[in-house]
């Protein structure tokens, strides 16, 4: 896999950061587990119950070497998250997250969180009928 990195960009790969000085193509020639710059959520952007989700999956690919806290913690705000959710839409996504948390599939989770951004939206909008959370 090729990336293309902007000068002061940085990247995060198997929990080192890396920032470039210049622009600079990598290629990653092994299986590793990445996250671009723009792809980092900052713990004050993690404002709501999906987004939180997110900043604990990223937390497990960031660091991998020392994930039993970040995995804990990942497993009681998923299965809060899932005990609350009435919308089939958004069940599915978190199954789905699930089964990629549980292969170690990080970045593919965190997509498959993102993908749900808009549906989380909608629902705190109220622009869903049904009520996909229910107060706990």
């Amino acid at each position: 896999m090729k990336i293309s990195l902007r000068a002061g960009e940085r990247i995060y790969i198997n929990g080192a950061v890396l920032r470039v000085d210049r622009k600079v193509s990598v290629e990653l020639v092994n299986d590793v587990m990445f996250l671009l710059e723009g792809q980092v959520m900052q713990a004050s952007d993690a404002t709501t119950a999906l987004r939180q989700l997110y900043f604990i999956v990223q937390l497990m690919l960031m660091n991998p070497t020392d994930i039993r806290d970040a995995a804990a913690l990942y497993g009681q705000h998923h299965a809060a998250l899932c005990a609350v959710c009435e919308s089939r839409e958004m069940l599915d996504g978190l199954g789905a997250v699930d089964e990629l948390v549980g292969a170690t599939r990080y970045f593919e989770a965190l997509k498959r969180i993102r993908a749900l951004f808009p549906v989380e939206q909608a629902i705190l909008a109220g622009a869903i009928t049904e009520s996909p959370f229910q107060a706990a």
